[in-house]
């Protein structure tokens, strides 16, 4: 995955991890494991037609699979791999910033 792709993936992450909403869809399978909008309404003071939105829109950014399950319904489970591209862009930002700050950091002192 060249760096234009990597960037693109963060910024996905980034947008879907905006909304508190989302990060309690994220929470609740990360607790729970794998789940249904139903099961999620169930624990989320959230309406499932929301949280299909919502589950949607992390399925987009690559945060959550949608498994087929029995009877048509839809098992949501979380998806690392995004994230830890997140996680390396930040590592790589805060990066280029330690050098700086550190420097100000001497000069100020």
């Amino acid at each position: 995955m060249d760096k234009p792709d990597l960037e693109a993936v963060a910024q996905e992450v980034f947008a879907a991890l905006a909304d508190p909403s989302r990060r309690g869809i994220l929470a609740a399978l990360a607790a729970g494991g794998p789940a249904t909008a139903t099961d999620l309404a169930a624990q989320l003071p959230i309406t499932r037609q929301a949280i299909a939105k919502h589950l949607a829109l992390l399925a987009e950014a690559g945060l959550v699979v949608a498994e087929p399950g029995e009877r048509r319904r839809v098992r949501y489970r979380l998806d690392s791999a995004p994230m830890k591209v997140a996680q390396q862009f930040l590592a790589a930002f805060a990066r280029d910033w330690d050098g700086p700050l550190a420097a100000l950091q001497d000069r100020l002192k």
